[in-house]
């Protein structure tokens, strides 16, 4: 439970908050793997969207595997996912401010900023 909370809030930090402004954003520029730019030590994680809406977080958090699989929509700068882990389900709604070809960053409602930098095909 502790993870699935402490995953909730971190995605909820990395993808940003409300913002101001509704700008529209190419929502397929979204598709892909996503890592963070600077990953909290000791933690590893990628975020995959998909061009049907699927979501699926990979990752280590204090040693431990997770894979947790979800949906989202993209609507103007407002990204909504659905995650089910276990018995568990967390529903977010926040606002990216930046989404290009390599780049998506958003800021949380106090003001901190997460950057995440595309995964390139191997």
């Amino acid at each position: 439970m502790r993870t699935l909370l402490g995953l909730g809030i971190v995605l909820a930090v990395v993808c940003g908050a409300h913002a101001a402004d509704d700008k529209k954003l190419d929502a397929k520029k979204l598709v892909g793997k996503w890592e963070p730019v600077n990953p909290k030590k000791g933690e590893a994680m990628v975020m995959e969207f998909t061009k049907d809406g699927k979501l699926t977080v990979t990752g280590d958090m204090g040693g431990k595997e997770l894979k947790i699989e979800g949906t989202y929509t993209l609507e103007g700068d407002k990204l909504s996912f659905v995650l089910k882990f276990m018995d568990n389900e967390i529903k977010e709604t926040v606002t990216l401010t930046k989404l290009t070809d390599d780049e998506m960053e958003g800021k949380d409602k106090g003001g901190k900023v997460e950057s995440f930098k595309k995964v390139k095909p191997k």
